[in-house]
């Protein structure tokens, strides 16, 4: 299994947010940011099937959440 990562930016809520709720429950991540990554943007949203949505959020066992929740975090990683 690999590690979660989140694609966003720093001026998403949503991705801030998210990261900070990975943080507080010690799962460690990879950030990668889509606003000043040109091939990291197009493979957000590949793996969001095409939306432009963020954060997404690739988990270990390689599920895909776009725009998660906290509950849906904690849901999908087993908090």
């Amino acid at each position: 299994m690999g590690e979660t990562t989140v694609y966003g930016a720093n001026w998403c809520g949503d991705c801030r947010r998210a990261k900070a709720w990975l943080r507080e429950n010690e799962v460690p991540f990879l950030d990668v940011d889509v606003e000043h990554d040109e091939v990291a943007r197009d493979r957000a949203v590949e793996i969001a099937g095409g939306r432009r949505n963020i954060p997404v959020v690739v988990l270990p066992n390689g599920d895909v959440l776009v725009e998660p929740t906290n509950a849906e975090l904690a849901a999908a990683l087993g908090a």
